[in-house]
């Protein structure tokens, strides 16, 4: 996909990798249309990207409000003149056992990470299929790949991202409309609370530059790559957990109780 002039619908804008991927747009030359929930956050980012090659749009929404949502896609749309490629970067993590979750959580972490995308892409895919072309673009996660404890409400999420991406692109084969699924690594960013950053040094977990991330999303774009998976040993692993799951929990059996502490708060 040609990002010269590209009409794009990123949400998560003002996150780690979503500031990053809107640095790497504009600098393509895409015109952006970025939704954010932090309306300082998301002026931050629009002042940072002034003078860029493209031309960047904001508006301060929570994706999880169905009308505001809707109004939200529908400015970025008039602002654009349509949408050429939507990237689902939003999303919601917790460090905790399932046990001692709030419920309320739980909820918003699956209907920002799964429904959110699936209803942005119900919104957008009329038009596209009318056009005969377009992309989606889903950011998911080894988590989605690999169950991890502690993480149980979000790898759950990632799961379902993964199982969406997938059949939603055998559903628009042969519409001009493809479908991209990035799945990263853990990210150096805010996402990750200290509980989170104390447990990756525990456990030798590695964590990588959101750039670097934006970069290798922006390259699967411009290939129109199917599905991505960022990171060795992970992206190994996570073809192993779906041959050999039982073999995997072996594996991280050890390191699941480094974790407990760190995600107990103890």
């Amino acid at each position: 996909m040609r990002l010269q002039g590209t009409r794009v619908l990123l949400t998560g804008a003002a996150g780690g990798i979503g500031a990053a991927v809107a640095a790497e747009l504009a600098r393509k030359g895409a015109r952006l249309a970025l939704l954010g929930r932090n309306p300082a956050d998301l002026a931050a980012l629009l002042g940072q990207l002034e003078g860029g090659a493209g031309t960047a749009h904001g508006v301060a929404v929570d994706l999880l409000d169905r009308a505001a949502r809707e109004r939200a896609v529908d400015e970025c749309r008039e602002q654009l003149g349509g949408v050429d490629l939507l990237i689902n970067c939003a999303g919601l993590m917790s460090f905790c056992p399932l046990v001692d979750e709030d419920p309320a959580i739980l909820e918003r972490i699956v209907q920002l990470n799964l429904a959110v995308p699936m209803l942005l892409a119900r919104q957008v895919l009329p038009a596209m299929l009318e056009r005969g072309s377009g992309r989606i673009v889903n950011i998911g996660s080894t988590f989605g790949s690999i169950g991890f404890a502690w993480f149980a409400a979000y790898s759950a999420s990632k799961f379902g991202l993964r199982g969406l991406s997938e059949a939603l692109r055998r559903e628009l084969d042969g519409s001009g409309v493809g479908l991209t699924y990035v799945a990263p690594r853990a990210v150096r960013t805010r996402f990750n609370n200290d509980a989170v950053y104390r447990m990756a040094d525990a456990t030798g977990m590695k964590m990588d530059d959101p750039a670097w991330v934006a970069s290798r999303i922006v390259n699967a774009i411009e290939h129109d790559a199917k599905d991505v998976y960022l990171g060795f040993p992970e992206k190994f692993f996570a073809r192993l957990n779906s041959l050999l799951p039982r073999l995997v929990d072996g594996g991280l059996r050890r390191q699941n109780q480094v974790m407990a502490p760190f995600a107990r708060g103890s």
